[in-house]
């Protein structure tokens, strides 16, 4: 038998993760379903009345909600995954698994990248399905046809780059919940918004040091069209697909040496 890797070993291991991370998984979607349903009631009760008629306008909370509450949402189940570990009775009885570390953070990754981010996308969608067939007929009534969220919000460029995304926020918050023993999420986002503000300040600093002072000596207009727009795209991705898998190494690292 493959120690790195056994098909029916590791669909055990899901089962039996489900058993014990799913109960998590589920509050946690069912709070994301509740504040989901809410703001579309709002929304819901504010076009129904008389004195509020429908307008684009009302639909305007979509975009923030998805962002903001998918944040959340996904980086509290990545961030939740491992964080048992932490805790010597539980982190025993788990590295006491009979299944091999590859094993153990694939799964993690499935619960995490794959799953969270699925389920979350599929609620949203299923709730703006429901809410703008209930206000079709009043929106067209008002000459505002309301549109479904991801055919207003479909993205027309880098499409690439916003499926890598979740991913490579994920596995951050999938290394924060095994390498920090406590207050996994806290610190997690504390050290994201450290490195962020120190890269961001370095690629300021660069900037200012390779162009200050000097004189702009022609103007010459670009032409967009032409720029190499699918180059970028393969660029940006190949940065998040690297750092997404220097996080998932440091988790698998960190897990093994748990396991050890």
């Amino acid at each position: 038998m493959n120690n790195t890797f056994n098909i029916q070993r590791f669909g055990l291991l899901l089962k039996r993760q489900w058993l014990e991370f799913g109960k998590i998984y589920l509050i946690t979607l069912a709070v994301a379903l509740g504040v989901i349903v809410t703001f579309y009631s709002f929304a819901l009760t504010n076009i129904i009345t008389e004195e509020n008629p429908f307008s684009s306008r009302v639909l305007n909370f979509r975009e923030p909600l998805f962002l903001v509450f998918g944040f959340l949402f996904i980086t509290v189940i990545a961030s939740s995954y491992f964080a048992h570990l932490g805790q010597k009775p539980k982190a025993i009885i788990d590295l006491m698994i009979p299944a091999s570390t590859f094993e153990k953070f694939l799964t993690g990754v499935m619960f995490t990248a794959i799953l969270s981010t699925f389920s979350f996308v599929l609620i949203f969608y299923l709730t703006d399905l429901t809410f703008i067939a209930q206000v079709k007929d009043i929106s067209l009534k008002y000459g505002e046809p309301a549109t479904y969220f991801f055919a207003k919000n479909k993205p027309k460029e880098f499409e690439s780059i916003f499926f890598i995304i979740p991913v490579l926020i994920t596995s951050i918050f999938l290394a924060g919940s095994i390498y920090f023993n406590k207050f996994h999420y806290i610190k997690t986002a504390i050290s994201v918004m450290v490195f962020s503000g120190l890269w961001s300040f370095l690629i300021y600093k660069t900037g200012q040091i390779l162009f200050e002072g000097r004189v702009r000596i022609e103007s010459v207009e670009m032409n967009t069209n032409d720029a190499p727009k699918g180059l970028i795209e393969l660029g940006v991705f190949a940065v998040f697909l690297l750092l997404t898998a220097v996080f998932w190494t440091i988790t698998y690292v960190r897990l093994k040496e748990k396991q050890v």
